[in-house]
């Protein structure tokens, strides 16, 4: 209420000062005029003309003013329905939207961060759907190779003339495949809950020196069929993680590694506090990874040697979920490698909490070839 009763006084104040201003300019013209010319009036007269001159130049000052403000709210109302229209464009999905730049150094205009705020969400959001569309387009290529092998195979199984050594090939190869379609579904359905906003981590503290161990004794068939020196160092090391989703990194990360090392290779694993901070690394004598490919490694589908990664039947989803099980422990990863040199991925998660049993560190280490 007393805001109100203090605009109306403003307003009333800036009306008489308005006023006054316009009877004091006809009242000093005319009175030139007169002396200009010598002319002499009645007093009535000259108030009457001076009146009337008065409010013709506070009419014509407001006509001017309103003029001025409407061509302002014109301008404000024009910029309000290009916001509204490039808003609807985005929510048709057509993300080519352009509004008119606002730039006044001199007098700082709120819109401006929302002009530019639209324009980032623009581009954030076409960037949002050419990933969806590339990444309909990955599955579909990935689900469509497979899915190949399995019908062209089982139609030449029909062949009742087929010998018994081709049947059991061609079997095989269907069994393959399967299998790799099962896994490809069963890896994005894991990065879907991965990425879900609902998603909650469930924390544990556990020994993280043992869990590393389990999972590599859980590939020994595979290094030792490529006769692959494999290494492990740590201390007793304690972790406070999730562990089925931790497990899930070391058996991606391990695969990886024998996938991609040669025949009598050497494969290297460590995990260390440093500075309250878990390290995990893990290093090989493979092939490397070329620089412009370490960029995009961890992207979903995105494979470095496609040759090789046909031979190996990839999918090109082991990395991706690994990211995204260390973005979710507030961790970092990140890959140093050159080609035909090896590759090493660190880990580092954040700073770990004691536990209640005696935690003094006793060097234990794993050497297998």
């Amino acid at each position: 209420m007393l805001k109100m009763r203090l605009k109306i006084a403003l307003g009333f104040f800036i009306v008489i000062l308005a006023l006054s201003i316009c009877w004091s300019g006809a009242y000093f013209s005319t009175n030139w005029f007169y002396t200009f010319y010598s002319i002499q009036l009645h007093t009535y007269w000259v108030q009457i003309i001076n009146s009337l001159l008065g409010f013709f130049l506070f009419g014509c000052g407001m006509f001017l003013l309103t003029r001025l403000f409407t061509r302002q709210r014109q301008k404000q109302a024009e910029f309000y329905q290009s916001i509204i229209y490039a808003i609807k464009q985005i929510a048709q999905g057509n993300y080519n939207v352009s509004l008119p730049k606002i730039e006044d150094d001199d007098h700082p205009n709120p819109f401006a961060e929302i002009v530019d705020n639209i324009h980032y969400m623009s581009k954030e959001l076409a960037q949002t759907e050419r990933m969806r569309q590339e990444f309909v387009s990955n599955v579909s290529h990935e689900i469509q190779s497979p899915l190949t092998s399995i019908s062209g195979f089982a139609r030449a199984l029909k062949n009742e003339h087929l010998p018994p050594k081709d049947r059991l090939h061609y079997l095989s190869i269907i069994e393959t495949e399967s299998e790799r379609l099962s896994k490809l579904s069963d890896n994005l359905l894991k990065l879907t809950y991965l990425e879900s906003a609902h998603h909650s981590l469930e924390l544990a503290e556990y020994r993280l020196d043992k869990q590393i161990q389990q999972a590599i004794l859980s590939c020994e068939p595979q290094w030792l069929d490529k006769q692959i020196e494999m290494e492990f160092s740590s201390k007793n090391l304690w972790i406070t993680a999730n562990e089925d989703l931790l497990n899930q990194v070391w058996m991606n990360l391990l695969h990886n590694a024998i996938k991609f090392t040669p025949a009598g290779g050497t494969i290297r694993m460590s995990a260390s506090l440093q500075k309250e901070k878990v390290i995990v690394e893990i290093s090989d004598t493979g092939i490397g990874i070329a620089e412009k490919d370490q960029l995009h490694l961890f992207e979903r589908f995105y494979k470095a040697d496609k040759a090789r990664s046909r031979q190996t039947s990839g999918s090109g989803l082991g990395l991706s979920i690994v990211k995204k099980i260390i973005d979710l422990h507030n961790g970092d990863i990140h890959v140093r490698s050159k080609l035909h040199e090896g590759t090493t991925i660190v880990l580092t998660f954040p700073p770990v909490h004691s536990g209640t049993e005696d935690r003094q560190t006793r060097r234990n280490s794993l050497s297998i070839s």
